[in-house]
């Protein structure tokens, strides 16, 4: 549906991480009126019903996703089941009920228990603030083909991971954020795609107290995230007392339990 530029412009002041919902809200509104496209009074009166409504509009968790499956040549890895199966996953658990549980007042957005999926290091969808964040992976490996020292591989790495050294790429694994464009553009096969899967990241939020998240060790394939996943949230709901964020409630008990329950899915 085609938004006018005053609508685009007031929806964009909106907070990223409820944006997409709003805009999805708003568009709802223009068809409900029989409008053609979205107006700035559109995003009035659904902005009016939301404010005044808003433990109506939460569901108890929310699962963002980056620009990936729309194409992004940027993808370190894909799988586009997995949004799908987390949400299935999370409506099971019914955390809008445990959540007015716990608050003991209305709901709001920020009580929601978040996902956010990356396809690749750039983290367009900030999983480093949310519940759980996933990152796509792809670890380079380094084969015994001959290099032809053209330093392609030198040039396109961002974070200066890679060096040339007797005719032989060197990669520095403490800064190499796993994003495999070095594999990709190598013409030889010397450097090639090694273990592909997904970083996880746990406990991140913004508010009053912001925290980033904590990366889990390892990279893990997609039949091991839901598992990972039912971890955090089994020890989020064990542990969560008033409804704090999942990142607070870590502060508290640290990740050291998470990390022994998924252990055993860590790739080598």
């Amino acid at each position: 549906m085609d938004w006018t530029d005053e609508a685009k412009e007031v929806v964009s002041r909106v907070p990223f991480f409820v944006r997409k919902r709003v805009k999805r809200m708003v568009e709802e509104e223009a068809v409900m009126a029989g409008a053609d496209s979205v107006t700035v009074a559109h995003v009035r009166s659904r902005q009016k019903k939301f404010l005044s409504r808003m433990e109506d509009e939460v569901k108890g968790y929310q699962v963002e996703t980056c620009f990936g499956p729309g194409g992004c040549s940027n993808r370190a890895f894909a799988y586009d089941d997995l949004a799908p199966e987390s949400e299935e996953q999370l409506s099971r658990r019914d955390l809008k009920t445990f959540l007015q549980e716990k608050v003991g007042g209305p709901l709001k957005m920020h009580h929601e228990f978040r996902i956010s999926i990356s396809d690749c290091p750039n983290a367009c969808s900030r999983p480093q603030i949310a519940d759980v964040g996933l990152i796509g992976a792809s670890t380079p490996l380094i084969t015994k083909q001959d290099c032809s020292e053209c330093g392609e591989c030198v040039a396109i790495c961002r974070e200066g991971a890679i060096s040339l050294e007797d005719a032989r790429p060197v990669m520095n694994e403490n800064q190499c954020l796993f994003c495999g464009q070095c594999a990709r553009i190598c013409p030889t096969g010397t450097i090639i795609e090694g273990q592909k899967g997904f970083r996880v990241q746990v406990g991140g939020k913004l508010g009053r107290h912001p925290r980033l998240a904590t990366e889990l060790s390892g990279i893990h394939q997609p039949q091991d995230i839901i598992r990972i996943i039912d971890a955090c949230l089994d020890h989020y709901q064990h542990y969560c007392q008033n409804g704090e964020r999942f990142g607070e409630v870590l502060g508290q008990t640290g990740t050291e339990g998470i990390q022994q329950l998924i252990g055993s899915s860590v790739c080598p």
